[in-house]
């Protein structure tokens, strides 16, 4: 069996730019980006000011919450604004090549916190959050509650690069209808130590590419995703990204590709398990419900025209979530 830290052996691995949010000369910062952009969509971020023990001490935490006995993780099944457990097989990204069952993971959804009597709370992905009663798991909403917070400082200034790279106003990203009143969702996730086998469909998660603008990922050190730079190849040549400690690795979405008229890639990716637990977080960044997705006016030409009509970031969310995830009546049994 392959050990922690091991690189996985026969297999291609992806060599990463590496963005380092401390560095002082931005315009280095803005051309490996650019590069990273361009190349494949996915780079790491280093010295992003979130600190090493609290990355440590919020894995702890995800560990404690998928320990806990089905029954009790069921208590706080995800709800129909995407809040709460998602259990092994809920997920289904790929269903041309998982022909059988979704995939071998199980997550936790926490979302920006809108009470319920907030005139906002009854838009998708807005509303109160789903907690783990605190007696079972104490301390545990205020842990994710401070990554969720931090992670969306570290998403803002990743954001402020990329409008850089994109000829853009530092602060295009920061305007209240974008990155000012997000959809930020973060998800723990927890693969069980099921094998993978593409050959039969079984995967840890299914080839997919990420809906919104940007996700990072915090991951332990077990190998197992893989990105396929060139998703119209055939055969597709898949890589592993080696995880990087203190790192997220980040990566952009569709809505990123859509808005930059396919400057910018937005990389197909999946997950293959091998027989090791593996824990990662992503945290996924979406501009506000209202936000009109339209190709930017440093990316389209009298040669090079808009090739997606404008739509609002709500509806184009909630219709790539309705996609892949199982409708919810299917737990029934679990809540008599």
């Amino acid at each position: 069996m392959q050990k922690q830290n091991e690189t996985p052996a026969s297999t291609e691995i992806s060599f990463l730019n590496c963005i380092d949010l401390s560095n002082p000369d931005t315009q280095q910062s803005v051309s490996l980006l650019k590069q990273a952009c361009l190349d494949c969509g996915f780079f790491y971020v280093t010295n992003h000011g979130i600190s090493q023990e609290f990355m440590e001490e919020v894995f702890s935490q995800s560990r404690k919450f998928f320990e806990l006995p089905l029954s009790e993780k069921m208590k706080v099944l995800r709800n129909e604004k995407h809040r709460g457990y998602t259990p092994v097989l809920d997920e289904l990204l790929d269903p041309d090549n998982q022909i059988h069952v979704g995939d071998y993971k199980e997550g936790y959804y926490v979302g920006v916190e809108v009470p319920e009597d907030d005139p906002e709370a009854h838009k998708p992905f807005y509303g109160p959050n789903v907690w783990p009663e605190d007696g079972i798991l104490p301390g545990w909403r205020q842990t994710m509650e401070k990554f969720h917070q931090q992670a969306l400082g570290v998403a803002r200034a990743v954001a402020r690069i990329i409008a850089l790279a994109l000829d853009l106003e530092a602060d295009f990203f920061d305007e209240p209808e974008m990155l000012g009143h997000p959809i930020a969702v973060m998800r723990l996730l927890h693969y069980a130590g099921q094998i993978s086998d593409p050959s039969k469909g079984l995967y840890g998660a299914g080839a997919h590419s990420d809906y919104g603008l940007i996700t990072l990922l915090a991951t332990d050190d077990v190998y197992g995703l893989q990105i396929c730079k060139d998703k119209d190849a055939q055969p597709q040549v898949w890589e592993f990204v080696a995880p990087l400690k203190g790192a997220f690795i980040v990566n952009l979405g569709d809505m990123l590709e859509r808005w930059s008229n396919c400057i910018f890639k937005s990389t197909l990716h999946r997950v293959l398990g091998n027989g090791q637990e593996r824990y990662s977080i992503a945290y996924f960044v979406e501009p506000s419900h209202e936000c009109l997705v339209e190709c930017l006016p440093t990316c389209k030409s009298e040669k090079k025209p808009p090739k997606f009509p404008p739509i609002k970031c709500g509806t184009y969310l909630s219709q790539r979530y309705k996609d892949t995830h199982a409708n919810l009546n299917v737990y029934n049994k679990h809540q008599s």
